[in-house]
């Protein structure tokens, strides 16, 4: 993997996101016993490093080229986590702790593989249950909860506002986003007592793909009782 590390390296430079050379190790060695897990485990459609340097992990670290809130000592949840994007590379490049949340026991057990071998339990640990369950027993617990192609952005918006401490972000990470989800996520976050605040949008390398990813501010209180059942979210969805 070394050829991989210093292409690594050199396109975050290129997007000048500090990265020293035992990051883009540990990087790396998450992305490679990813592609090894997926050969027996459903984590990803992504099955080559090379792909997977550009699709999983600069595309999880890429916000930090201009977002100044996901610093360091923040307690982080990533929600939907699959494969331990972008959580693992979040708690690789910064000093914070970081939740791995996934309903899909399989997956879970598999992150928890992940973060041994890679020497992260001291920041990162994984936990199997839906956002709703995590909502009510540890409700306003995360200063950022990131989401990465998990589902439509009203949804994760009534996802994790129980879970954000007041002036708590979350960041949505999206391919495009259609007008019409982009006014659905409005009207969820005005019901959810959040406001969107920035938009920003990034280039992968090489025509990897554009990325934009929203960020939506916990700045009141809902005007509705959260979390809602399960499922409610998506049979139900807030802003429509």
């Amino acid at each position: 993997m070394d050829g991989y590390k210093h292409i690594l390296l050199e396109e975050l430079g290129k997007l000048s996101i500090p990265c020293t050379d035992e990051q883009a190790a540990l990087l790396c060695k998450h992305l490679e016993l990813v592609i090894e897990k997926n050969r027996e485990t459903n984590l990803t459609r992504i099955d080559t490093v090379e792909d997977g340097i550009y699709l999983h992990i600069i595309d999880s670290v890429i916000c930090l080229a201009s977002l100044d809130k996901l610093a360091s000592h923040k307690r982080i949840l990533d929600l939907g986590t699959g494969g331990g994007f972008p959580g693992i590379p979040l708690a690789v490049m910064l000093d914070a702790e970081v939740v791995l949340l996934d309903s899909v026991n399989k997956k879970i057990r598999a992150i928890e593989a992940f973060v041994t071998a890679l020497d992260l339990s001291s920041r990162c640990s994984a936990v199997c249950a839906r956002s709703e369950e995590l909502a009510a027993r540890s409700p306003n617990s995360f200063d950022i909860v990131v989401a990465r192609a998990v589902a439509q952005t009203n949804t994760l918006i009534e996802y994790a506002a129980p879970l954000l401490v007041s002036n708590g972000t979350l960041c949505v990470w999206k391919a495009h986003i259609a007008d019409d989800e982009l006014l659905a996520a409005k009207n969820a976050a005005e019901i959810c007592g959040m406001r969107i605040v920035s938009r920003g949008t990034y280039e992968l390398p090489h025509g990897y793909g554009h990325r934009e990813i929203i960020f939506i501010e916990k700045v009141g209180e809902p005007s509705i009782p959260l979390p809602r059942r399960n499922g409610m979210a998506v049979k139900r969805p807030l802003g429509l």
